[in-house]
């Protein structure tokens, strides 16, 4: 369990998954997050893929959303990614840059991470700010990177944070 100055960080659980597939089918996350019709199979699968490490995001000990984590570990290029989603209800009161910058002090404390990505969509503003409340900077965009719900591709922002730049 990772404890931040809002949030606490725990590994997912299956009870977590219904909570979780319907923070996932609101409008606003679906549109970042989207998924196949059964988005608690989506969820229940990041949980199976032993790349994968999910954590459910809780607030005032409520399910308020998940934040996973990968490893690449090829000596050469090793760094983590991060992505997150949070419950519409709880966006613009800071818990995301709490949980972004709480996984990304156990990435770089404990898993020695030197550092660490995450790509969201070019025009989303919030994520961005979001992420550069917890020290990551932009690296540039990645064209046509993602084919949105409409078919058509979307540009995404590739950011880092190298571990003297996080705002612990």
């Amino acid at each position: 369990m990772l404890r931040g100055a809002s949030v606490v960080l725990r590994p997912t659980a299956p009870d977590d998954v219904p909570a979780l597939a319907a923070i996932r089918a609101t409008p606003e996350v679906r549109a970042r997050w989207r998924g196949e019709g059964d988005l608690a199979a989506d969820v229940a699968a990041d949980l199976e893929d032993p790349g994968v490490h999910p954590f459910t995001v809780e607030h005032e000990r409520r399910i308020v959303g998940m934040i996973q984590w990968y490893a690449e570990e090829e000596p050469d290029y090793r760094h983590a990614g991060l992505d997150i989603f949070l419950a519409p209800t709880v966006h613009g009161r800071g818990l995301g840059s709490d949980a972004v910058r709480t996984l990304a002090r156990h990435l770089i404390d404990d898993h020695g991470h030197h550092r660490l990505v995450i790509d969201p969509a070019a025009d989303n503003t919030a994520a961005i700010r979001c992420y550069e409340k917890a020290g990551f900077r932009p690296v540039g965009i990645m064209r046509q990177y993602e084919r949105g719900a409409d078919g058509t591709w979307h540009d995404g922002l590739l950011m880092d944070l190298l571990a003297a730049d996080l705002v612990r």
